[in-house]
Formats: structure tokens, C-alpha cells, sequence
């Protein structure tokens, strides 16, 4: 159940009858955690609709490679890319014959192209067209090429006839996403090709972030969590790569889309988020921007906790692990600038001087979110910059501004070197 935690999947749904089963195969990996985005094909549009394929996974359904609203929001690149992992269920022999041969006329065979990370496919087809030689030569061509496969089993058709090329029921699929997810799924270019690394103040710095919220489990459907989008977070990524920083995003569970030039480490649980912290030093910088649960339960149950005549249970709750403290007083290795934030409700820079001097960090950025700032998942912000030295209060401008801002702050920060003294 833990495999599939804060996991993201991009589904794309071919076209076949058994497109029925992937309905099922969403809710399998929701109820595990995982987030799923769906994209179907012309020829799935006959068998499953995009509101069922919406309903079930909680998000957009993509259809249209040319439509100007999803270029707009997220084109097809980084759609290929926000994920984990890339599904085909059902994968037809059309889609299996596209991909095999680098055919890209419609959404998805041009994300199965351009994403760069593994593929699974789930193939399901009537026997002959699966034990067909070109179909053959296909399969073989794909699993040459690294593509992942599940199945086809052996069954009775739905036009009567029996033999391989049943598309494996949704368990056994999510089996071999949890097998698949168990190893890096990452496509890696050969060294010297793709993003060129931006140059600016921050070029030759390692600068680590965290970003959004995090999820407590309470039970298998239930969590504690706050209002953090993560907006500002991703925002402080954005330009810190674009100054020139090697940048490493360690973002709780959000719905924006993995900030670009940046590499993006997706947690879900406080207890995550620091191990994934611990794993990205040492950096130059560490910024943390994300609004970590300061509690969770003592004990996650098994099963979903229901209603009884004894009345709601006691839920006992536990301190979670102070990544911004830890990071700032480590011993050895500590990055030279820590910056942490204070997401307060009231007497906003009072607690931010007691936070900055209780966490032992350089720098605190503190906001005012409570319900009526609109902060916390909107997208203007307004901070105060406290240190030792003082507050620096900046007018309310939107979080893309902010983020500008504080990275050149950090910039002249980390030139003049301590900035405790």
C-alpha cells in the first residue's frame, strides 16, 4: 500500500472494450495513494467517457494534442514529464505499433515519445492481432527498447474466441506499476544533451527546496494536511533555476506541474520530506518553503476507522520531525544559508523573530495566512524578510514576484557571506 504513496501516473486509455477495466485500475491507485492523470484516445472516447475518467481520477482528462488551453496550462512536454511513471491500459496493437516505430500523430503517441520516463503497457487485443507477426516483431521491438509489459492474458474474448490477449485485470496491473515503481524510472539523456544550464548569480550553487504541504495518514482514506498549494514553493524552484542554480524540489502532494530545469523529489509524508531533504545535501542553499504538518497520528490504521455507537475515536497525536531545525543546526555540513518560512495567523513578524532564533536559521520569510490574506493557494503573497540584523517588509505582488525577489535577496545574501553577524 506504502509502494504507491504520493506516486504519480499518466494513464493513457486506448481504445478497446477493455477499456471498461481501467475505470477500476484508477480507483485501485487512488485508494493507494497514487495520483493518476488520464489521457484518452480518439478510439477509448468509444468505450470509457472523460467524465467518469475525470470523476474517478480527480483530475483533467487529456484529449487534444492541439488545444491551446492545455498548451497554455501544461503543453504536451511537461504532461509527458509530470510523472512517474507512463501507463497504457488497454495498449492496442495501433498504439503498440506507433510507439514501436516513432509514429507521433495524436496526443498520445506523441506524449509516449516525448516523456522521459519508463513506459508500461497493458496490451489487450483479439488473439490473432496479438500473435500476429508484425505485432510480434513490435513486442520485440519495445522490450528491446525498455518498455515495460503486463500480461496480455489468456481468456475468452469478447468476440467469442479464446486464447492471448486478455488485458491483465487492474490488480495485476497495479502490481506491475508498484514492481516498476520500485526502481528509477528515469529516461536519462546522453551527457551533453538536453537543458542547457542557465548562467547567473547562482551558477555553480546547489540550492535545495522544499515546497507544499505534506499528508499525514490517519487510516487508508483519511489524513492530516493544510491549505499549502505549494505555489510559492515551485516559484522560488522556477527562479532559482533560471538564476543559474542546480536545483533539487522536494515537493509535498500538489497539482502543479514539476517546475522546468529542475530535479523534482515527490514525497508525501513529513517523515518523507526530511529523509528526501537528508538525501539531496549537501547544497549551498536550503530554502524551506514547504508548510510541513507540525503533527500526525501516533499509529495509521490498518483499515478505514468507521462510525460506532461509542462515538468518535481519540486520535492521538504525535510531533513530527523540525526539518528546518535539523538542517539549520547540523553540526557538520550545514549548508553557509538556510532560509526557512513562518506561515502565521496572527503577530506575523513577533513569531517570526522567536521562529528565526528557536531554528537557528539565517534568514525567516513570514506571511500573513490567515483565511482573509487568500495566501495559502492563491496566488499573491506579502512577506517580511526577518534576520538578526532587522525586518524588510516588501508590498503584497503575486508569488512569481516574490520568488524573484528573494532569490536576487539570497543572491546579495550569500556574497557577503555570514549573515548572522
Amino acid at each position: 500500500m506504502a509502494g504507491l504513496s504520493g506516486k504519480r501516473v499518466l494513464l493513457v486509455i486506448g481504445g478497446g472494450v477493455a477499456a471498461y477495466k481501467t475505470l477500476d485500475l484508477i480507483r485501485r491507485l487512488r485508494e493507494r495513494g497514487a495520483s493518476v492523470r488520464g489521457v484518452l484516445t480518439r478510439a477509448g472516447e468509444q468505450f470509457v467517457t472523460p467524465l467518469s475518467v475525470a470523476s474517478l481520477s480527480g483530475a483533467k482528462v487529456h484529449q487534444d494534442l492541439f488545444s491551446l488551453t492545455d498548451e497554455a496550462e501544461m503543453g504536451h512536454i511537461e504532461l509527458s514529464r509530470d510523472a512517474d511513471l507512463v501507463v497504457v491500459a488497454p495498449a492496442t496493437a495501433d498504439l503498440m505499433a506507433k510507439l514501436a516505430h516513432g509514429l507521433a500523430n495524436d496526443l498520445a503517441s506523441t506524449l509516449l515519445l516525448a516523456t522521459d520516463k519508463k513506459i508500461l503497457l497493458a496490451p489487450s487485443m483479439n488473439l490473432r492481432m496479438w500473435l500476429h507477426p508484425a505485432t510480434q516483431r513490435n513486442v520485440a521491438l519495445l522490450k528491446g527498447d525498455g518498455v515495460l509489459f503486463t500480461g496480455p492474458d489468456v481468456g475468452e474474448m469478447a468476440c467469442g474466441e479464446y486464447g492471448p490477449g486478455r488485458m491483465s485485470e487492474p490488480l495485476a496491473i497495479v502490481a506491475a506499476i508498484e514492481e516498476a515503481l520500485d526502481h528509477d524510472t528515469a529516461l536519462p539523456l546522453p551527457a551533453g544533451v538536453g537543458r542547457p544550464q542557465p548562467s547567473g548569480p547562482l551558477s555553480g550553487k546547489r540550492v535545495l527546496i522544499t515546497s507544499g504541504p505534506t499528508h499525514e495518514p490517519i487510516d487508508p482514506v483519511r489524513y492530516i494536511a493544510n491549505r499549502s498549494s505549494g505555489k510559492q514553493g515551485h516559484a522560488i524552484a522556477r527562479a532559482a533555476a533560471a538564476a543559474g542554480a542546480q536545483v533539487t524540489l522536494v515537493s509535498g502532494p500538489v497539482t502543479l506541474a514539476d517546475p522546468q530545469g529542475v530535479s523534482t523529489v515527490h514525497v508525501e509524508t513529513a517523515r518523507e520530506m526530511r529523509q528526501a531533504v537528508e538525501a539531496a545535501l549537501p547544497a549551498d542553499i536550503f530554502i524551506a518553503a514547504a508548510a510541513v504538518a507540525d503533527w500526525r497520528a501516533e499509529g495509521e490504521a490498518r483499515e478505514k476507522i468507521k462510525k460506532g455507537a461509542k462515538g468518535p475515536p481519540v486520535l492521538a497525536l504525535v510531533e513530527n520531525p523540525d526539518i528546518l531545525a535539523t538542517v539549520s543546526q547540523m553540526k557538520k555540513g550545514r549548508p553557509p544559508l538556510v532560509v526557512g518560512f513562518a506561515a502565521e495567523t496572527e503577530k506575523v513578524v513577533d513569531h517570526a523573530k522567536a521562529k528565526l532564533a528557536r531554528k537557528g536559521c539565517d534568514l525567516i520569510v513570514a506571511n500573513d495566512v490567515s483565511p482573509a490574506s487568500g495566501v495559502m493557494g492563491g496566488e499573491r503573497n506579502c512577506v517580511h524578510l526577518v534576520t538578526a540584523k532587522g525586518v524588510e517588509s516588501w508590498p503584497e505582488m503575486d508569488k512569481d514576484e516574490v520568488a524573484r525577489r528573494l532569490v536576487a535577496h539570497i543572491v546579495s545574501l550569500a556574497t557577503k557571506g555570514k549573515t548572522k553577524s
